[in-house]
C-alpha cells in the first residue's frame, strides 16, 4: 500500500487592482517555480515481519550462551558437584584431622589404634566415593539427592527407592501368601509363630515375581476381600 503527498507551489505575479495604471507590456511573466519534490511514504505490510523476525534472532543470539552452560557449573541451581565443592573438601579435612588426633592417644598396636585406622580408611573412601560419582554439594559441603526424575541423578534417589519398594512387596506379598496357605489348618496361629520352613521357602521364590502376581490377582478380582466378608461395627 503506497500514498503519495504532492505540494503545489503558488504562482507569484504582480499587484492587479484598479487603483493602479494597467500596461500590458509592463506585466512580468511569473518566475519559474521550481517544482516541489515528490514525497511518497510507503507502507508495507511485511514490516511487523521483519520486526519480528529481527527480535526473535536477538533473542535467539542472546539466549546462546545461557544454553550452553560451561561445565564446571552444575545442573542444579545453588549446587555444585562435590568433587569441585571446597566446603565439601573442608569437611573432609575435618573430620580425618579429628580422626587422626584420637588415634595418637593410642599404641599403634593396639586395639583401638587398629579400629580407628579402618575408620580412617572408611571415611576416605565414602569422600572419595561421594566426589567420584557425580553428587552435589551445598554450601554446607554435603551432597544433596537429586530426587525429581532427573536421568542424571536416577542412582541417588529413584533406583534405590524402587528396589525397596521390590523388597519390601516380595516380603509383604510372601508372608501373605503364607498366611493364606495356613488357612485351612487346624490351628493357623500355631504356623504363624513357629514358622514351616519347608513351606515358607518356595512361597518366598515364588513372591519373587510379586508384581505379576498381584496384578493377575487384581485382575481377577481376588487380591482384596470381598466387602460382604468384611466386619464393620454397628453405627
Amino acid at each position: 500500500m503506497a500514498f503519495t503527498m504532492s505540494a503545489k507551489a503558488p504562482v507569484a505575479c504582480k499587484n492587479l487592482s484598479s487603483k493602479g495604471s494597467f500596461n500590458p507590456l509592463k506585466i512580468q511573466a511569473a518566475r519559474p517555480v521550481p517544482k516541489a519534490a515528490r514525497v511518497e511514504a510507503t507502507c508495507s505490510a511485511d514490516l511487523p515481519k521483519k520486526v519480528v523476525s529481527g527480535l526473535a534472532a536477538a533473542a535467539i543470539a542472546a539466549s546462546v550462551p545461557l544454553a550452553a552452560p560451561q561445565e564446571a557449573l552444575a545442573d542444579v541451581a545453588g549446587l555444585t558437584p562435590c568433587s569441585e565443592s571446597k566446603a565439601y573438601r573442608k569437611k573432609e579435612k575435618q573430620e580425618l584431622k579429628a580422626l587422626k588426633r584420637r588415634l595418637k592417644q593410642y599404641d599403634p598396636e593396639s586395639a583401638p589404634a587398629l579400629a580407628l585406622e579402618a575408620t580412617i580408611a572408611k571415611t576416605e573412601q565414602r569422600f572419595d566415593n561421594y566426589a567420584s560419582y557425580g553428587l552435589l554439594c551445598g554450601a554446607d559441603g554435603l551432597p544433596h539427592l537429586i530426587v525429581d526424575g532427573d536421568l542424571n541423578h536416577l542412582g541417588e534417589f529413584v533406583i534405590p527407592g524402587i528396589g525397596f519398594l521390590y523388597v519390601a512387596g516380595w516380603i509383604g506379598y510372601a508372608g501373605r501368601d503364607y498366611l493364606l496357605s495356613n488357612k485351612g489348618l487346624k490351628k493357623p496361629t500355631q504356623a504363624e509363630i513357629i514358622i514351616d520352613v519347608p513351606k515358607a521357602l518356595p512361597i518366598m521364590f515364588r513372591a519373587g515375581a510379586w508384581p505379576l502376581m498381584a496384578f493377575n490377582e487384581l485382575k481377577n478380582g481376588t487380591l482384596t476381600e470381598s466387602k460382604e466378608n468384611i466386619t464393620v461395627s454397628p453405627r
